[in-house]
């Protein structure tokens, strides 16, 4: 977080401070096409976080198999229940890479000179708007993601269940969907704390960088 406001506040001790209507901003026709892209990204983010907030977990089918490691009618049972969960994640992470490039937009369009980014704050009130309401899902997303362990649980069991298919000369379905390479750049993700956040400060360091 520290990262993100770093960006657009540096300057922020030697501006005035400036009221920004977050009720009726509007797009100028300058801010148009950011915005337009950006808020196609947000408009999915409310999908997302619902998605997010409803996800179960299939704990009770995964611990049925575990505990009965030869019956090939609850692995299949708990199997059917974590590859759909599983592809839910995998939207969730591949949505994580577009909201990262609604990002790069917004602070390419808000640090460009000749403007200084607080004058681009109050010059462009509605790409600062975006700007606070991306904040706004990341932090939510992030939220729900540590209060619900079922998340990391499902994915370690599909990786496992993976991996012993794979040493079998056995190759399931769900693999064309969420291959090796895939699971791995998700396992990365979901390992964080606040994925969401991590994604954005990361974006942020690199903008900053180059």
């Amino acid at each position: 977080m520290g990262n993100l406001i770093k960006v657009l506040g540096k300057d922020l001790e030697n501006c005035p401070h400036f009221f920004l209507d977050f009720e009726n901003a509007q797009p100028t026709e300058a801010e148009t096409a950011v915005w337009n892209q950006v808020s196609a990204v947000l408009e999915e983010a409310h999908g997302i976080l619902a998605e997010l907030q409803s996800y179960n977990g299939a704990g009770q089918e995964i611990r049925e198999a575990i505990q009965n490691p030869g019956d090939l009618a609850l692995q299949e049972k708990a199997w059917n229940a974590v590859c759909p969960l599983v592809a839910k994640l995998k939207r969730f992470y591949e949505f994580s890479l577009r909201l990262e490039n609604a990002l790069r937009s917004l602070l390419e369009a808000l640090t460009s000179p000749p403007y200084a980014p607080m004058q681009h704050l109050e010059r462009e009130q509605a790409l600062a708007k975006q700007f606070a309401e991306i904040l706004h899902f990341t932090l939510s997303f992030d939220e729900l993601k540590m209060t619900n362990p079922a998340i990391q649980n499902d994915f370690s069991y599909y990786r496992r269940t993976i991996s012993r298919n794979r040493l079998n000369n056995q190759q399931l379905d769900a693999e064309n969907e969420v291959n090796n390479e895939m699971a791995n750049r998700m396992s990365l993700f979901y390992a964080e704390a606040t994925p969401m956040l991590k994604t954005l400060s990361n974006a942020t360091t690199k903008f900053v960088s180059e």
